[in-house]
């Protein structure tokens, strides 16, 4: 008697599940991009008001690091409560709801007056975006095959060089001409008008996202099969190999090893974001601006084509463990090289340095969330993924106190040792990446199966 060992690259091999999957891949991916474009530009654009900050209202350096990193606690605290409430009312209602609270707060920073309120709207930033990452990733991981996954977080990931190619220099226009405005400055007409952008984003999230493939119009019901059956069979493995349950997850040793990976990563990330249009305009000797915006946006082009190409190519574990470990000692070598160079004042290499530097650490993200949502499933997905993400970005909560403290304790007129201090901790994540050839997951060994058909009678071993 034959028995049929069926595998996902049985399931993928099929036209129809072939057309389910781009189908969704153009129905859902372009929404979830402009979400993280503008949350992404919500995050980062105080870089553009930091020292404008300084001098209308008297924001110091070490209130602006604190009120950069402290986004990032808020987050961390409500992020799980977020994915458990998504998990509840569906991706549809609840993206929908973080974008259109957050973009309130992002406007209202137009109306800080102090160190205080700045601080305030920085936490309540973080709270009110808390989730959307994960939710996203998620959200994502319903809907796409473990093998096709790393794209498709690749596409959602180009939303971050997009957000600054594009929101660097908006950010620097809209100064420009809020400065023309009788009355107000041009970074409150920026932070209003790029908040007013979320809320928009919120809305439109509502009537464009769809919470699982089953509830799909635009599927028919022979791609919903193909797609909820291929979403069945991985989901099975992870629930027989996986951790089940939110405590369950929270106390798995590999969420708390990826934890560690992700929060390197974001001190690499953040610890360039916050500071790029500075970190620009001290290399080029002009003043955050228009100028400084297209300056700052050729590194996140160039990251366009990195990340979407790697993630299209790590189709295989052992493709994204080699080249995560690749790219993290990239990341960790071209942050050394953007400080040496400012240094020594040499402003065209030290922009190619954060260029490889962006195009590095963009493309590691895809890779990185591809190996938890591998083995989480459930509600062990909400709490695992939320628990990565949110203890890991608080490497955007440390990275810019980080930097600060280095430069005050070195007395660096240049803030050259406060970005060598930021280019240290990639390498670790560089060996712990490399470490993962030693974790066995049924996930992936699904992941690598061929095609094939075994033949054997019932009960034969």
């Amino acid at each position: 008697m034959s028995v049929v060992t069926t595998t996902t690259r049985d399931l993928l091999e099929t036209p129809v599940l072939k057309s389910a999957i781009s189908k969704a891949s153009r129905r859902l991916m372009p929404m979830l991009v402009i979400l993280y474009v503008v949350a992404f530009l919500d995050r980062t654009n105080v870089g553009f008001a930091e020292a404008a900050l300084g001098v209308d209202k008297g924001i110091t350096a070490g209130a602006y690091a604190l009120g950069a990193g402290i986004f990032f606690i808020g987050y961390a605290l409500f992020e799980i409560p977020s994915n458990l409430l998504l998990t509840k009312y569906g991706a549809k209602i609840w993206l929908a709801r973080i974008a259109i609270t957050w973009g309130i707060v992002s406007a209202c920073f137009a109306f800080v007056q102090g160190e205080t309120s700045f601080i305030i709207l920085r936490f309540l930033l973080g709270v009110t975006e808390a989730g959307l990452f994960p939710g996203v990733i998620m959200f994502l991981a319903a809907w796409f095959p473990n093998k096709v996954r790393v794209k498709m977080f690749a596409i959602f990931y180009l939303a971050q060089p997009f957000s600054q190619m594009m929101g660097a220099p908006l950010s620097g226009w809209l100064i420009n001409i809020g400065d023309q405005v009788p009355g107000v400055q041009g970074w409150q007409v920026m932070f209003f008008v790029e908040g007013m952008l979320a809320v928009v984003a919120g809305i439109a999230a509502f009537f464009f996202l769809i919470n699982s493939p089953q509830d799909a119009k635009f599927l028919t019901k022979d791609e919903k099969k193909a797609l909820l059956d291929v979403m069945a069979l991985e989901d099975s493995v992870k629930e027989e190999t996986g951790p089940r349950g939110v405590l369950a997850a929270m106390k798995n040793g590999k969420v708390w090893y990826f934890t560690v990976i992700y929060f390197c990563l974001q001190i690499a990330v953040y610890g360039v974001t916050f500071y790029l249009p500075q970190q620009v305009a001290q290399l080029t000797g002009q003043k955050v601006g228009f100028a400084v915006g297209m300056m700052a946006a050729i590194p996140w082009f160039f990251g366009i084509f990195a990340c979407y190409f790697i993630g299209k190519a790590a189709n295989t574990v052992i493709r994204r463990r080699n080249w995560g470990t690749a790219l993290f000692i990239s990341t960790g070598l071209c942050i050394f090289g953007s400080a040496w160079a400012g240094a020594n004042q040499l402003p065209v290499l030290g922009i190619i340095f954060i260029t490889l530097a962006v195009c590095s650490f963009l493309s590691i993200g895809p890779i990185a969330w591809s190996f938890p949502t591998a083995f989480l499933t459930g509600t062990a997905a909400a709490a695992g993924i939320g628990l990565i993400n949110s203890l890991g970005n608080l490497g955007g909560f440390v990275a810019p106190i980080l930097r600060t403290s280095v430069n005050q304790m070195t007395a660096s007129d240049t803030g050259t040792m406060g970005v060598y201090a930021l280019g240290v901790l990639p390498f670790l994540a560089a060996a712990m990446m490399f470490a993962t050839r030693r974790f066995k997951n049924k996930a992936d060994e699904l992941l690598e199966q061929e095609p094939s058909v075994e033949t054997g009678a019932p009960g034969s071993k």
